[in-house]
């Protein structure tokens, strides 16, 4: 009986510099999170930040073992939002990102599970806020 095998060649590859560069972007994988996904959660956190409701901002953000969540406050009101393992849902951080209401920013488990697109963060968030 033979055994097809397929030799893996490593290469080194240039971490995007934005967001947008990490659309199609196969993240690292192991015991400790590789810099793409430091990078990446530096430039998401800066992007969502960015661009809040008004008076909105992001409290208790959290960066776990690639994957993000945190919480955004205003008025004494709370959205909790949190993406899913980036390493296993390729676009997902873009195209999937949960967002629920919460009473506090230690509230994981809140209001009714909705998600949102990266290009609609804004506008969903500012829905549960009010």
């Amino acid at each position: 009986m033979k055994q097809t095998r397929y030799q893996t060649t490593s290469y080194e590859e240039e971490v995007p510099k934005t967001l947008k560069g990490f659309r199609d972007w196969e993240f690292s994988s192991g015991g400790t999170i590789g810099d793409d996904f430091r990078v990446f959660t530096r430039l998401f956190k800066k992007q969502v930040g960015g661009s809040l409701p008004a008076g909105a901002r992001i409290v208790n953000f959290s960066r776990g073992h690639y994957y993000i969540s945190g919480f955004i406050e205003r008025g004494g009101r709370f959205v909790y939002f949190s993406m899913s393992d980036v390493r296993h849902f390729p676009g997902g951080w873009h195209d999937n990102i949960l967002i629920r209401t919460a009473k506090s920013d230690k509230d994981f488990t809140g209001g009714g599970n909705c998600y949102t697109t990266l290009d609609n963060f804004q506008r969903n968030v500012e829905t549960l806020l009010n």
